[in-house]
């Protein structure tokens, strides 16, 4: 009894996660014709030796059944094809202009300047941030705008599908957003919340009004911020504008990383220094974030190591192999239904201690850069 009773957590936790992730609403939800009255939006793109994506995510932009809108593709001193394949598209469509980035300041990350600098020529009523690894439905803008309106949003982010084209994006993207649904819950959670350290945005896509954005000083208030789109949101919440975040896996696909390399580089990149931010204010909890950070996967990997000891013949007493048992079943089933959820084969939970341990290295690797972050070949310091 007392190895069950040990491997409740193990047990109830992907439960509990299940219960918090329930009840969030779609854009599917949301009138796919435009309204009427339909403002002018500004598509905001930075863009920084982006020339692998940039192609399909303007095919998909311009693709939209929206009647209103320019697109601003900042290139963001770019050494690749960026700025050429941006020309292209710009000769061939009216709606499109390049603003090439201004020098970055001292103390900025260069995303948020790269926004604020299309922000700053925008014409739109709304801006609508879009990272250039997207690909977006022909709906989604519409829809988006008509969500602001049946929600009264200042802010409306989507939340889209996952790309995971290799073992590795799926192995570990899986996981991690599987450790950030643990963390927020449903949209309808994130937007019910009255606190700000519970808000968040999906930086992949962001439509925000341009009154709401100036309000608030746009992206020079994040501009030291990793995780900007966080912060946004935050930022919009304090100053007691209405933000939402809504699921649009029929209407926006994001493929954020290509490789093993890549995940490492990008999440290392943003889940101690961003993820400190969604933190309560409580100094306890800031010190013991490093802890919290490696506590699930490690705890994952504590049931394995106990099998690695009794594949080495070492005696276990009758509670520990019940445990033992217990705990490995359950991570087996909700990491198998986890997977299956997301598309793909239930075996790939075979794989989950391997996963766990990608990910303790990534958060280990990041806890110890601390606030200080490297991306693109530029070195920051977040705040």
């Amino acid at each position: 009894m007392t190895g069950l009773a040990l491997a409740i957590p193990w047990v109830a936790t992907p439960l509990a996660a299940a219960w918090r992730a329930a009840g969030s609403r779609s854009l599917d939800e949301e009138k796919p014709e435009p309204p009427v009255d339909a403002p002018l939006v500004s598509v905001i793109l930075p863009a920084r030796d982006e020339a692998a994506n940039l192609g399909r995510c303007l095919r998909s932009v311009l693709g939209t059944t929206y009647p209103r809108l320019e697109v601003i593709i900042v290139d963001d001193h770019s050494t690749d094809d960026t700025g050429a394949i941006a020309a292209r598209v710009a000769a061939a469509d009216g709606r499109v202009r390049i603003l090439a980035a201004p020098d970055l300041p001292a103390g900025w990350f260069g995303k948020p300047w790269a926004c604020l600098s299309g922000a700053r020529v925008a014409s739109g009523d709304v801006l609508c941030f879009i990272d250039a690894d997207t690909e977006h439905a022909p709906d989604l803008l519409t829809r988006t705008i008509n969500a602001m309106r049946s929600r009264m949003a200042e802010m409306v982010s989507v939340a889209g599908t996952q790309e995971m084209k290799t073992f590795w994006e799926t192995l570990l993207q899986t996981q991690m957003f599987t450790m950030l649904a643990m963390r927020y819950g449903s949209t309808e959670r994130v937007n019910r919340s009255r606190h700000a350290w519970d808000k968040i945005a999906n930086g992949q896509f962001i439509a925000v009004t341009r009154a709401a954005y100036d309000s608030i000083g746009g992206h020079e208030s994040v501009r030291d911020k990793v995780a900007e789109d966080l912060m946004i949101a935050q930022r919009l919440f304090l100053a007691g504008k209405r933000t939402a975040l809504v699921l649009g896996t029929t209407q926006l696909s994001t493929r954020m990383y290509a490789s093993l390399g890549e995940i490492v580089r990008g999440w290392r990149k943003n889940v101690f220094a961003g993820g400190a931010d969604a933190l309560p204010p409580f100094a306890v909890l800031r010190w013991l974030f490093p802890l919290g950070l490696l506590a699930m996967p490690l705890a994952e990997l504590l049931p394995v190591a106990l099998l690695v000891v009794l594949a080495g013949g070492v005696a276990l007493p009758g509670a520990g192999l019940v445990w033992c048992a217990t705990t490995m079943t359950a991570l087996l089933l909700s990491w198998g239904i986890i997977y299956h959820r997301a598309g793909r084969s239930p075996l790939y939970a075979l794989a989950f201690p391997l996963g766990a341990t990608v990910l303790s290295w990534i958060f280990l690797g990041a806890i110890l850069r601390g606030r200080r972050v490297t991306w693109k070949g530029r070195s920051y310091q977040s705040s």
